[in-house]
């Protein structure tokens, strides 16, 4: 596949102008005060185990980034827009529901998604496709943990995730230009990486709605797209499954997505990124720096499979 080389890109040209200045006087604002950590916060989530997956002397991202800067199409798509419209969505009563090649299909309510299996506090760096990272400290629980209990059967392959989606929540999914509900999948034996995380809080509290509440999906060694917010449905399928951005634009976001400094994006290199709220960039590490998952892709071509 031919991939068109681009200059590596200042902040400004990633997010608007105006929105980049904006954005860094609200949240200095913010921070100054103390106004919006506690207004991001939710239930307190007790009895989480410290995990032995996280990285080292990496800088955790603060709170307000976490929350304001952030993709969430289905509540618009400037990096504010999700704190702002998602703040009377409704996470409770909830649904998630595994089914597909399972020999034992689950139905889990709101209360139910803390209960699966033990909270552990991990603390992942993520890499969006747009050259900016961070450092979240998620609360949550290892996906291979749901999908054992699931109980695969030898058809299984693949692992598709579906998110909740009401336009009359979510108006502003409208205008997104993807299509809803968001879907995105993973090989099976990528979600059963110990790595793969099923997250329901981050910095000791349950998740904000502007950040997949209730449930949502944590790969860390793939683009930040791939790990699909509000889960609503996970279905074991024999074949690979549809993804939205895939659908949406195939030559700029693949099935795979791992972070390769190696695999530019049409638009803009993915050599360099910008650690949030830092101004200069540092390199990019391939798997973002997840160098275990490197066995699950022997012999691929992650060029030809980004």
């Amino acid at each position: 596949m031919f991939i068109r080389k681009a200059p590596d890109l200042r902040y400004s040209d990633v997010t608007p102008k105006e929105t980049y200045f904006n954005r860094r006087k609200f949240l200095a604002g913010s921070i100054a005060l103390g106004g919006l950590a506690g207004a991001a916060r939710g239930m307190k989530l007790t009895n989480v185990a410290k995990s032995p997956y996280n990285v080292g002397n990496d800088k955790i991202t603060p709170l307000e980034w976490i929350t304001h800067y952030n993709n969430f199409y289905e509540f618009g798509t400037d990096k504010g827009d999700p704190a702002k419209n998602a703040t009377n969505f409704r996470t409770n009563p909830w649904t998630l529901k595994v089914e597909g090649e399972v020999g034992k299909p689950l139905t889990f309510d709101c209360d139910d998604l803390y209960k699966i299996a033990p909270l552990e506090e991990r603390i992942y760096r993520h890499r969006c496709v747009e050259a900016w990272s961070i450092v979240v400290p998620w609360i949550g629980f290892p996906l291979a943990t749901l999908l054992k209990k699931a109980e695969p059967t030898p058809k299984a392959k693949y692992v598709a995730f579906e998110s909740y989606y009401d336009p009359k929540q979510m108006p502003q999914g409208r205008w997104a230009g993807i299509d809803f509900p968001y879907v995105e999948g993973l090989r099976l034996d990528e979600a059963m990486h110990p790595l793969a995380l099923l997250a329901v809080g981050l910095y000791g509290d349950s998740l904000p709605n502007q950040d997949g509440a209730p449930i949502r999906l944590v790969v860390p060694w793939k683009y930040g797209f791939k790990s699909a917010k509000s889960l609503v449905k996970i279905k074991l399928v024999t074949k690979q499954p549809p993804t939205t951005w895939n659908l949406s634009a195939p030559n700029e976001y693949g099935f795979y997505s791992n972070v390769n400094p190696h695999v530019d994006h049409p638009r803009w290199s993915q050599a360099k990124e910008r650690r949030l709220p830092e101004l200069f960039k540092r390199d990019t590490l391939m798997f973002n720096g997840y160098s275990e998952v490197a066995s699950l892709y022997s012999g691929m071509d992650l060029r030809k499979n980004f």
